[in-house]
């Protein structure tokens, strides 16, 4: 019931993004990661109930939020990176 949360403004609060994934499901948590500095990453993570996960992730992917198309998925395991796509190009 844990979605990854990509490409958030870097300006946006926990508030901010459960009031915007609230009207897709029942939303309990928001956690926006920091760097050591204390500057937001750029991706949050969004815990909903079990059975509103499909209804947050289907609505809420590519909706657009204080400018940015958010990207929203299930997260990797720890440790675990995604498959980058080869670069293109010369």
């Amino acid at each position: 019931n844990k979605l990854f949360v990509g490409n958030v403004p870097f300006k946006a609060t926990p508030e901010e993004l459960k009031e915007v994934f609230s009207q897709f499901g029942q939303i309990l948590d928001v956690f926006i990661p920091r760097d050591s500095i204390g500057e937001p990453r750029g991706f949050a993570f969004v815990t909903c109930a079990e059975a509103d996960v499909d209804a947050v992730r289907n609505g809420a992917n590519g909706l657009e939020f204080m400018g940015r198309a958010l990207s929203v998925n299930l997260p990797l395991a720890p440790g675990e990176k995604s498959e980058k796509k080869p670069k293109t190009g010369t």
